[in-house]
């Protein structure tokens, strides 16, 4: 019987090809788009991961909390980070499990060589940056502890960084001007993937922090405390992650001598924090190109049962007469929704082959996304056709069913 309804439900795609591309182009976009459109979502997740995990691992990013109207009220002055708290964190009897602790000075400063110029974003840092952030100079060296110790104006520098100021020349031992101050670039970092989520991180140039603090961003707070950006500190390990937070914050509010009562100063994210913050983002971002791409699915299944309404009264005296030699209700059924879900498995997969086409022409154009189809969403493209051809067929199949034979034989 299901060979038989196969073999009809062929035959009477094939009598009308056209009609049935046609018909099937609604599914194939529907389901092209979806599988496309979710593995793409699903693309840009991983990339946002690695984005974060390539910063780093095991880190803990403490800096100040932003002010709000409640400080403003009541006479709260500026909430910074300063070298105290960078002291602090790096006290091992504090913060024991802690094996690397760095403060950080970020700001922006004109950049001159040779007659070029350029707007410099300045990082001042320690010698712990390379063991944090798990990147190394391609040439040259990085800052050492006695540039750090020395206040010396050493520089190393980013790969954009060298495009735009060293076409013509090797840039190791070049004197820079930053704001009228030269700095020997001692190092080229290597080259870093994507952009990063504070910019293009090729395009930096990283200073001593102290070199920073007494000849560049002179600022301090009220006691007289050279300021930081932030301060970082990495875990041992990722499972004690949360414990070098919990220490790492425990030791700021000793410090900073804030009541049981009173909220944090300072704002401390983790890795895992933002990570699952960024996932929440990108599967509702997900979600909402699935959704938008299952539109095209609604408007082809509605095709598939416009199709079949049509069929149905093309064949009116078919019916009528395979009703008067026997055939039931059901077999009539099943002989409709076959067609109905011949049709829509066809389109699906169709549109499969297209996806994995897309997918590879996105990977091709975009050096930093790599979109692979998951079997999973095959399987879940494959299982929506055949739910599309069912439930858009079971109208046009009840209505054949529940012709008259003796009227369908009059039909003409």
């Amino acid at each position: 019987m299901i060979s038989e309804n196969f073999r009809i439900a062929l035959l009477g795609l094939t009598s009308n090809k056209l009609r049935s591309v046609l018909t099937m182009l609604g599914i194939t976009i529907g389901v092209a788009a979806v599988i496309v459109l979710v593995s793409l979502g699903q693309a840009v997740e991983t990339f946002v991961r690695n984005q974060f995990l390539g910063l780093g691992t095991n880190l803990i990013l403490i800096s100040p909390r932003e002010a709000s109207l409640t400080d403003m009220r009541d006479g709260v002055a500026a909430l910074v980070m300063t070298m105290r708290d960078y002291d602090t964190l790096r006290d091992i009897s504090r913060v024991p499990d802690a094996i690397n602790v760095m403060p950080q000075l970020n700001f922006s400063r004109p950049v001159n060589f040779d007659g070029r110029q350029a707007n410099g974003r300045i990082r001042g840092v320690t010698e712990a940056f390379v063991p944090m952030r798990s990147r190394d100079v391609v040439v040259g060296r990085f800052i050492d502890r006695d540039d750090v110790e020395t206040e010396a104006r050493v520089a190393v520098v980013g790969l954009t960084v060298v495009e735009r100021l060293f076409p013509d020349a090797y840039p190791i031992g070049q004197n820079i001007r930053i704001s009228g101050i030269s700095f020997q670039v001692i190092g080229v970092m290597e080259r870093a993937g994507g952009s990063g989520f504070g910019g293009d991180e090729n395009d930096l140039i990283w200073i001593p922090i102290t070199t920073a603090q007494a000849r560049l961003n002179t600022g301090r707070d009220a006691s007289g405390e050279r300021r930081v950006t932030n301060v970082i500190v990495q875990a041992r390990d990722a499972e004690s992650v949360d414990l070098v937070a919990a220490q790492a914050r425990q030791a700021l509010r000793e410090a900073r001598n804030i009541s049981f009562r009173d909220e944090d100063t300072f704002q401390i994210f983790t890795q895992t924090d933002l990570l699952e913050s960024v996932g929440q983002i990108t599967g509702l971002l997900t979600i909402f190109l699935g959704i938008i791409a299952g539109i095209s699915l609604l408007v082809g299944g509605i095709g598939i049962m416009n199709i079949m309404l049509v069929t149905v009264t093309e064949r009116t005296r078919e019916i009528g007469l395979r009703k008067a030699v026997g055939a039931q209700r059901i077999d009539i059924q099943l002989q409709f929704l076959t067609e109905a879900t011949l049709l829509s498995l066809v389109g699906g997969a169709v549109g499969v082959a297209i996806a994995f086409a897309g997918s590879l022409a996105v990977s091709a154009l975009s050096a930093d996304l790599t979109v692979t189809i998951q079997w999973s969403s095959v399987l879940l493209a494959t299982l929506i056709s055949i739910a599309i051809g069912v439930f858009f067929g079971i109208y046009p199949a009840n209505r054949a069913a529940a012709l008259n034979p003796i009227d369908a034989l009059r039909y003409e």
